[in-house]
């Protein structure tokens, strides 16, 4: 039994590696300096692009990520984590070696926006289910807030990693060193990944303990799609993400007058914060609720939002109120990570888990393609962010207005002795007799013959 509980944490643990390097992604506001610089000096051999432009490998990134996690995601309910993992650290490092090569626009929106986005779609998707199913309901939200910590803190090893071979050996160098690097540790870990074996019913997770909406909610994503639920979610998602993506994508072109060369500081800082965010907002929706914790934080959210109005872009602004806004955004930014696989996992059951999720998460993608790609425009035309700060205020808080009317999983009674199991549904323990799916009720073989 303890072997088997340690294996759970060696698959947390291995989720949790890849998406430390899979959070490149969060380090595009020091590429994106480093282009833009590029752009400026001129000469032969730099990057020649319209500024306008300057964030759309990382918009398309964001999109391409989202929409490839719903293959993903049917890739890993089916052909298992271990291979959707390996193909995401290919298809990673195939990216980053393209762009490598080149500075042509084109060829940057195709490697890093589609390659790097559909190879984090692969990685991302196969990390957390895995996970889920090794540890009982009562852990959700604190095992995918591990998992999907690597993806928020990675920045703190990428961004100063990036700035010390951007100033060493180039932007096209520097690409060509991640490329190789997560070929090897992404598919490395992939091997790691595995799910519990047939049968498997974590030992905390006692008959009397489970709610029956896992078994309940045990939805395909087509019946999914029907429901007023995964549209709200939809929306409050794309609302939470994008807001926090519009910042992260541009943060440290945001520093930059306060904290000068040191902006790269901010980005690191607020990664720490977006993966604390996603392990505590775990921690505390387990304790308080999804649907609470997710209110609390959007309200947190545009309240920071309006607070950098104030801030960003401003001279003589003290560095360390810049680390902190740039912290706190992060944080509420993370906890979507992690609240909402654990709310699609509450809703719509372990199952389909893996392509349910990826259709919720298409979310995430169009907001950031739509509220990064506003933001740059924003800025180019009015010479500050203070307009998409505003907007997003507004939009966040429609957010928290927005959840207070999603409503709570139905549930069904679930008789003495039952157990869930996530390939069977619910069961009962002493004859393996099938639950009826709408009444709760035990079906007898002859039953369970006629209904098929």
């Amino acid at each position: 039994m303890s072997e088997i509980k340690n294996k759970g944490w060696v698959v947390t643990f291995a989720g949790m590696g890849i998406n430390l390097a899979l959070g490149i992604l969060y380090a595009w506001s020091i590429f994106k300096s480093a282009i833009e610089k590029s752009i400026q000096a001129g000469g032969e051999g730099a990057f020649n692009w319209d500024l306008v432009k300057l964030n759309d490998p990382y918009s398309v990134c964001c999109l391409v990520f989202a929409f490839s996690m719903i293959i993903a995601g049917k890739s890993q309910d089916k052909l298992g984590p271990r291979i959707t993992a390996f193909i995401g650290g290919i298809l990673v490092g195939a990216g980053l070696l393209l762009i490598s090569q080149t500075t042509d626009y084109v060829s940057w929106v195709i490697g890093f926006g589609v390659l790097v986005g559909a190879g984090l779609g692969f990685g991302y998707s196969s990390a957390t289910p895995p996970a889920l199913k090794w540890f009982p309901a009562a852990k959700t939200g604190l095992i995918a807030g591990l998992v999907v910590s690597g993806f928020g803190l990675a920045s703190v090893y990428i961004a100063p990693l990036g700035e010390f071979l951007l100033k060493n050996f180039g932007i096209n160098q520097s690409m060509m060193v991640f490329g190789i690097s997560f070929i090897v540790v992404v598919c490395g870990l992939s091997l790691f990944l595995v799910d519990p074996p047939a049968g498997y019913v974590p030992a905390a997770s006692p008959a009397q303990q489970l709610k029956s909406n896992a078994y309940k909610n045990n939805y395909t994503p087509t019946e999914m799609m029907k429901t007023s639920a995964f549209w709200m979610m939809w929306l409050i998602y794309f609302i939470g993400a994008g807001s926090g993506l519009m910042v992260i994508g541009s943060v440290a072109g945001m520093a930059k007058s306060s904290l000068g060369e040191a902006a790269f500081v901010a980005v690191a800082i607020m990664a720490i914060g977006n993966a604390a965010g996603r392990i505590v907002a775990g921690l505390a929706s387990d304790k308080l609720g999804r649907k609470e914790t997710l209110i609390i934080l959007m309200i947190f959210q545009a309240v920071l939002m309006l607070a950098a109005i104030s801030l960003v872009g401003t001279e003589n602004v003290s560095p360390v109120l810049i680390v902190l806004l740039a912290t706190f955004i992060g944080f509420n930014y993370g906890s979507n990570l992690s609240l909402f696989p654990s709310i699609t996992k509450d809703y719509f059951g372990l199952k389909s888990f893996g392509i349910n999720y990826g259709f919720v998460f298409t979310a995430w993608g169009v907001g950031g393609f739509v509220m990064s790609r506003m933001s740059q425009m924003i800025k180019t035309t009015t010479g500050s962010f203070n307009s998409a700060f505003i907007l997003a205020a507004i939009l966040l808080l429609i957010g928290a207005v927005l959840s207070l009317t999603l409503k709570d999983p139905k549930a069904v009674t679930v008789p003495e002795g039952a157990i869930f199991e996530p390939e069977l549904g619910l069961t009962m323990a002493d004859g393996g007799e099938k639950i009826d799916k709408k009444s709760g009720k035990v079906c007898s073989e002859g039953e369970k013959t006629e209904k098929k």
